[in-house]
């Protein structure tokens, strides 16, 4: 996923969220209403959550040095997990507790109009802030769906803004329903009830946040399609003639770490394995790009081997197991 793409979204989703914390503030302070506090506070953490994935995005990009020798890539990965945490405790548990004051404690919503008009120029920002996140997604999923998308996704930023700015439009509609009814009932508790409604929303988006940085930091493989790549450029045929068995491993949204036992012919010298071996890394990183640290290692393919089954602990072993463990 392209580094770039999920900047332009960040950058958007930034300047929409300012915007909209400040237009929200103002008009709780002139009317009141739990939802307009809610929505001040949710878009305030959104703000605080784009700052935290352009600073992942920036930490990632240093050096690696001896103490971390395969760099920095995870950074995004971490940083978008504290977004999960941001919008869980800040945004959602904040909007549980204020509609909960405010449905047992309600007040007339003073000054409508007000809310109304923030909450109609938020949804006009939230939606010039989705369709960027959108449109940067569509030059990247393909033909995924977009629940698929946001799962398999490497890449933290673009997911993360997708969910936080349908989040905020969800948002948006529930707080004018909540600000419209209590304003057409004169009974406050509505506005908290929006506000609860609200909270819960964010908590939710949080929990699937939270699930889908957890699987990226605990170390996912490559995707289907980039194996199947990287299994026909090890392979020539000649001296490299399959694969035993091959694991991946993504050090970041854009480094990934291949490692791999290769079958050689048994009357192959030490150098034309060497060369073998190194044209085949040429051959994969020109296949998959993305691929920075690779390690293959060299074996004779054993058919009384392969015929006890895939188990990668027998070396030599036999035919590597389906892509999806990879």
């Amino acid at each position: 996923m392209s580094a770039s793409g999920g900047t332009r979204a960040i950058v958007a989703a930034l300047g929409a969220n300012l915007a909209i914390a400040v237009s929200k503030f103002v008009a709780f302070a002139f009317s009141g209403s739990s939802s307009m506090l809610a929505e001040g506070v949710h878009s305030l953490a959104d703000s605080g959550n784009q700052f935290l994935l352009l600073i992942g995005g920036k930490k990632a990009q240093r050096e690696a040095t001896p103490q971390h020798p395969f760099g920095y890539g995870r950074e995004r990965y971490i940083y978008a997990f504290l977004v999960s945490i941001v919008l869980f405790s800040v945004g959602g548990m904040f909007a549980i507790y204020e509609g909960y004051e405010k449905i047992s404690h309600p007040h007339e919503v003073e000054h409508w109009y007000w809310p109304v008009g923030v909450l109609v120029f938020a949804v006009i920002a939230e939606g010039f802030s989705f369709r960027t996140a959108i449109k940067e997604s569509n030059e990247l999923r393909g033909k995924l769906s977009w629940s698929q998308f946001i799962r398999r996704a490497k890449a933290p930023e673009l997911p993360v803004v997708l969910l936080e700015d349908f989040g905020a439009l969800i948002g948006l509609v529930l707080a004018l329903l909540g600000v419209g009814l209590a304003v057409l009932t004169g009974d406050g508790v509505w506005d908290g009830i929006g506000t609860v409604c609200i909270g819960v929303l964010l908590v939710l988006i949080a929990l699937v946040l939270a699930a889908e940085t957890k699987s990226l930091l605990l170390g996912e493989a490559a995707g289907v399609e980039e194996v199947e790549k990287i299994e026909a450029a090890i392979v020539d045929g000649d001296t490299v003639t399959g694969i035993i068995h091959m694991r991946t491993l993504h050090l970041g949204p854009e480094e990934l770490l291949i490692a791999a036992k290769i079958a050689v012919q048994h009357d192959d010298t030490a150098a034309e394995v060497a060369r073998a071996i190194n044209a085949a890394e040429a051959r994969i990183r020109t296949a998959v790009p993305i691929a920075r640290v690779i390690y293959l290692e060299p074996d004779i393919y054993s058919e009384a081997e392969a015929a006890k089954g895939p188990d990668p602990e027998a070396t030599p072993g036999g035919p590597t197991p389906h892509p999806a463990g990879h």
